[in-house]
């Protein structure tokens, strides 16, 4: 089995002590593990402050690139958890989620009433993708 820590270098990661993903290759499959994601631009601000829909489209685009340098894309992915802080939220973050998935189907779990580390951060969302060989 080998293990390779991919980071974007954000502010949390080195502080907290996190990979924004993990990749883990065994017997054929390479497993890619995405860390929580907000909606925090490269600039470090908040994007689309406090709009569901927008934050959850602009999580989806951000974590593609992750994908990718992992050997994966989101046809690939097999899970997703969306964390929001308002259940009342779902059907705008679940559109989101339907543009890119639709096709894909992934195993998707929504959990309501969390509280992100921004009081204007609405939704956060974990990927896993699976690819063989």
């Amino acid at each position: 089995m080998t293990r390779t820590n991919l980071s974007t270098h954000g502010p949390f990661e080195r502080s907290v002590g996190f990979s924004r993903a993990v990749v883990v290759e065994h017997a054929g499959l390479r497993r890619v593990f995405v860390a929580g994601t907000a909606a925090i631009g490269e600039d470090g601000e908040s994007v689309a402050p406090n709009d569901a829909y927008e934050q959850a489209a602009y999580i989806f685009r951000k974590l593609a690139p992750v994908l990718a340098e992992a050997g994966c894309t989101m046809a690939d992915v097999v899970r997703t958890r969306m964390y929001l802080t308002d259940i009342a939220d779902q059907d705008a973050v679940g559109r989101a989620h339907g543009e890119v998935f639709r096709h894909v189907c992934p195993a998707a779990t929504m959990i309501g009433g969390v509280t992100l580390v921004r009081p204007e951060l609405v939704v956060e969302v974990e990927l896993e993708a699976v690819r063989g060989e």
